[in-house]
């Protein structure tokens, strides 16, 4: 399936355009490689998806065609959920 279906059909990205524009800026990676929006994924790839501040790495578990909003979380596993800097905890700084 391509990158950017997946990114949309599992609910990762809300649209199949924006999942598109952000593959095509070289923030989504494959197994640690840049990928394209027409990259293929794979069950058991790990996608890394740059969104500003937030890092999301994940990895691949399953791929349907099309799925339900429940059981779009079942598509994929979080491995880890980066901040640069984690704007809800930061308190009157001057």
């Amino acid at each position: 399936m391509r990158l950017d279906k997946y990114l949309k059909v599992s609910r990762l990205i809300k649209r199949r355009t924006i999942a598109k524009e952000i593959a095509d800026q070289g923030r989504i990676s494959i197994n640690g490689k840049v990928a394209k929006s027409s990259s293929d994924v794979l069950t058991g790839d790990n996608l890394e998806i740059r969104f500003g501040n937030k890092t999301l790495t994940i990895e691949i578990t399953k791929i349907v065609e099309t799925t339900k909003k429940e059981a779009s979380a079942e598509m994929y596993t979080v491995i880890s959920e980066q901040y640069e800097r984690d704007y809800r905890q930061v308190g009157d700084e001057k």
